[in-house]
C-alpha cells in the first residue's frame, strides 16, 4: 500500500486560460497502482477560481477546507468543507474561493481526465 505524504505529492500551478490562483497536487493515480482513476487535490488562493469548463468525464469533489461556490449548467451554489460536489460528464462547471483562506478539495476523474 502506498503511502504518500502531502509534502512529497507534485504540486503545479494550473496555466489554462480562465484559472487563476489555482494549483494541483497529484495524489493518487495509475503510478501508485490506482489504474483507472486519478485523486488530486485542488487549491484555490483568495480569489482564485478554476475556469468555465465541461469535458466528457464525470468528477467527484470534496471539499477538504475553505468557502466557496460551484456553478454547474447555470446554476450556483455554496460549498463548504465537508461537502461533497458531483459533476457529471458534459455539464459546465466552475469552482470559486469566496472566503479569506484557501479553498481546497479532492477531485476524483477517470484516468483520461487527469491529463
Amino acid at each position: 500500500m502506498p503511502l504518500l505524504k502531502r509534502e512529497d505529492m507534485k504540486t503545479v500551478k494550473v496555466e489554462m486560460e480562465g484559472a487563476l490562483n489555482v494549483t494541483k497536487a497529484s495524489a493518487i493515480g495509475a503510478a501508485q497502482g490506482w489504474t483507472g482513476w486519478s485523486m488530486r487535490i485542488f487549491t484555490l488562493g483568495k480569489d482564485g477560481f478554476t475556469p468555465f469548463h465541461s469535458h466528457p468525464w464525470p468528477h467527484i469533489n470534496y471539499i477538504i477546507s475553505g468557502t466557496g461556490t460551484v456553478h454547474v449548467d447555470g446554476k450556483e451554489q455554496t460549498v463548504k468543507a465537508g461537502d461533497t460536489a458531483f459533476i457529471e460528464a458534459g455539464e459546465k462547471h466552475q469552482f470559486k474561493n469566496q472566503g479569506e483562506g484557501d479553498l481546497s478539495f479532492i477531485c476524483i476523474v477517470p484516468e483520461e481526465g487527469d491529463k
